[in-house]
């Protein structure tokens, strides 16, 4: 796998900025992909330097909605999360402190 297809998006929540300035950073990455592969990826794009990666699966929550035809249950899909330490000498992610 190429490092577009593991690192998916950012996840912007107020838990991952408040890491921001400890450099630890949150994704949504690749289902498939392993910590090796996502330190990898997040190396190559952003140029950093990985301390270490700590992956979560998190599953998808019911979802139920009332329509006139009657009551309708889904499911959102289901994300593997990636929280990612970069080393105390590395420089941040720029996209990230743009965003403070």
């Amino acid at each position: 796998m190429i490092a577009q297809e593991i690192i998916i998006e950012p996840i912007m929540t107020e838990k991952s900025y408040a890491g921001t300035p400890n450099k630890v950073y949150t994704f949504k990455v690749n289902k498939n992909a392993n910590k090796i592969e996502i330190k990898k990826a997040v190396e190559e794009l952003f140029e950093v330097k990985v301390d270490r990666v700590n992956t979560i699966s998190i599953k998808g929550k019911e979802k139920t909605r009332n329509t006139k035809s009657g009551q309708i249950t889904g499911r959102t899909s289901d994300y593997k999360k990636a929280v990612v330490f970069l080393k105390a000498d590395s420089k941040p992610i720029a996209f990230f402190e743009s965003l403070n």
